[in-house]
């Protein structure tokens, strides 16, 4: 596959334009390496995965959400790209349903070692149980603190186990994997590169041999990760470590090709890099502004997105509202405090 001509930092291009997986088929975006989607049951409606040839084999990197409709496609791949060959490895980034939501049944079908990083691994069997303070009522509790009215969400978005609908199964099982370490793939060493924000360990793979990052969520073409805070670190500063964690990526060669878990391949990490920086500050620049005056994290949403926000996403929201108010308070560009009712309010410092 050839690179655009005059390729550099400042651009940011889909070798493969408007083409995307369509269900059942695997397009090679690099030398031993295949591009295939799955669908998801939300707004965001697909995931991209990768099968990465390995000698005899194949590495599989993210799974999907554990529904049917991904184990069947699954199915078509091991019949068709794969040709019946083996799976050596199942290998994911993080812990979200639709990355390790299948990890079970295709480990369970394939018998292949199962890699993560410990505090994925362990998020993933925390969240599936609704414990460590990963239960939706727990973050319920603190976005009720920080403005959201307890009348608007419904009920069975409240009690509902969300995570485990997407995640049948998990591996009781696993490889760790550490930032720094090398995974030996079809010959080729793929770098393990954790990041932060978006979730607690994520690991990226950069194979400088092939040029090739696997960014999983973090560094994504045109859309932005979530990055929020979750009942079971209250106070926490997410958007801080996100954003810091994206220098790991600094020293990459411009014209790496990012393949990410949404949307399309493309050639332009540091400009894209450069864009989430500048994207977070517009939005701070907006919240800091709005803090003239006390407010709640649920009245800055308005600040934050211009849409209106169904059931599924106003979670998201909050998380994201309340680490944008975090970062400001760290910087001490905001004070929070919390009235008898136990809201919390934050105000812009002055002078």
């Amino acid at each position: 596959m050839e690179r655009p001509v005059g390729l550099h930092d400042q651009v940011i291009a889909h070798p493969h334009d408007e083409r995307v997986p369509q269900p059942g088929e695997a397009i090679p975006v690099a030398p031993g390496i295949w591009w295939i989607r799955m669908p998801l049951p939300f707004a965001l409606d697909h995931i991209n995965l990768w099968i990465l040839e390995d000698g005899d084999g194949f590495t599989l990197i993210d799974t999907g959400y554990g529904i049917q409709a991904t184990f069947d496609l699954w199915e078509k791949h091991f019949n068709g790209v794969m040709a019946g060959r083996s799976v050596k490895n199942v290998v994911v980034t993080h812990y979200h349903p639709d990355h390790v939501g299948s990890a079970g049944w295709l480990v369970e079908k394939t018998g292949a070692p199962f890699w993560m990083t410990t505090a994925e691994y362990l998020s993933a069997h925390a969240a599936r149980d609704d414990f460590a303070g990963f239960d939706r009522e727990n973050t319920l509790e603190l976005y009720v603190a920080n403005g959201l009215p307890r009348e608007i969400v419904p009920d069975a978005a409240r009690k509902g186990k969300g995570y485990s609908r997407g995640v049948p199964a998990l591996p009781k099982r696993y490889r760790r994997m550490m930032h720094g370490d090398k995974l030996s793939i079809g010959g080729h060493d793929w770098e393990v590169i954790t990041v932060f924000g978006h979730a607690p360990e994520h690991a990226a793979l950069w194979c400088a041999s092939k040029n090739v990052l696997i960014s999983g969520d973090q560094v994504l073409p045109r859309i932005t990760s979530n990055v929020a805070v979750w009942g079971n670190q209250p106070d926490g500063n997410p958007l801080e470590a996100f954003l810091t964690s994206l220098g790991r990526f600094s020293h990459l060669p411009a014209d790496a090709l990012v393949l990410p878990s949404h949307e399309r391949v493309f050639f332009g990490l540091h400009r894209r890099i450069a864009e989430l920086h500048e994207h977070h500050e517009r939005r701070l620049e907006r919240l800091l502004e709005g803090c003239a005056n006390p407010i709640t994290a649920f009245e800055a949403l308005p600040l934050l997105f211009k849409r209106k926000l169904d059931e599924h996403q106003i979670a998201f929201a909050m998380g994201e509202a309340i680490a944008h108010l975090h970062y400001l308070e760290q910087q001490g560009k905001v004070a929070r405090s919390t009235d008898a009712g136990g809201v919390r309010r934050f105000v812009s410092r002055r002078g």
